[in-house]
């Protein structure tokens, strides 16, 4: 056999073989960024809105603020506090939730807590995602405390992935007492550790780190900053923080980013802002 045939033959060879290992690292660096692109980040907001009313402006109503907020963060859930739908004070024709869903490009599930001023006043959940199964829970009040009736508002959320999470929001007492804040929080937890799916919550719980509802919420949930976390109220110089973002189980989701967005307009609470990255 000819040598130049050999040697092209060789040549032929030797090629095939260097295709096919410089072809084999693509094909799987393709499979891991496959994988890395299906773990998905869940932008969650947590805004007590004071019923669309600026602190500074007693006697508006400027839900365009609330909602420039909400669509400057661009979350994909949003928990809202604080929420009037129908009643004189923010609009006898005005469904806040629903209207704030629009403005935004998300659907609206509303949770009343007490009949006001002609209407109804609660918390309510936003989101960007298909929202299913939607429940309003009432929370516990002691008896002679005169306090507020509150609720937990919950609806089961499917992530692009096609995985599903429970996402929940509150607002408890506002008493100096914590009486009805542990009661609260104590059948929040409650309910919760029943739930089968991964739990985010988010809310203003009027309560500080340290205290006994937070360390009742640490029980179960895990906080998405615990140090150094900026504060939430009031909107000018703020000095506490009480609105807070938490998930369940610790290793459900890994916190990519926590800050408090510096609005001081809107609400007396500034609004929390956590992104999840979804395991």
């Amino acid at each position: 056999m000819p040598v130049y045939f050999l040697e092209k033959n060789f040549l032929f060879i030797w090629l095939s073989l260097l295709f096919a290992c410089a072809n084999k690292p693509v094909q799987n660096s393709v499979a891991n960024n496959k994988n890395e692109d299906s773990s998905f980040v869940l932008r969650v907001l947590c805004y007590n809105i004071h019923h669309a009313n600026p602190p500074s402006r007693p006697n508006i109503i400027d839900l365009d603020a609330i909602a420039n907020v909400i669509k400057k963060e661009q979350p994909h859930l949003v928990a809202l506090q604080e929420v009037d739908v129908f009643t004189e004070r923010s609009g006898k024709s005005i469904h806040q939730a629903e209207k704030l869903a629009g403005m935004t490009g998300m659907k609206a599930y509303f949770a009343k807590a007490i009949d006001y001023g002609g209407g109804e006043y609660g918390v309510a959940i936003l989101s960007r995602l298909p929202m299913e199964a939607m429940q309003n829970i009432p929370l516990p009040t002691a008896a002679g405390t005169s306090g507020e009736p509150r609720t937990l508002a919950t609806a089961v959320i499917t992530l692009p992935q096609g995985k599903k999470i429970l996402f929940a929001t509150t607002h408890l007492d506002a008493q100096r007492q914590d009486t009805n804040r542990l009661l609260q929080v104590n059948r929040i937890v409650e309910v919760l550790k029943q739930e089968k799916l991964p739990v985010v919550i988010a809310g203003d719980f009027n309560s500080v780190e340290g205290t006994q509802i937070i360390n009742v919420l640490d029980s179960y949930f895990t906080r998405t900053c615990t140090t150094n976390c900026g504060f939430t109220i009031p909107e000018i110089n703020p000095t506490r923080t009480i609105d807070f973002i938490a998930y369940a189980p610790a290793n459900a989701f890994i916190v990519m980013e926590h800050r408090v967005v510096d609005e001081k307009y809107a609400s007396d609470h500034l609004p929390v802002a956590s992104s999840l990255r979804v395991k």
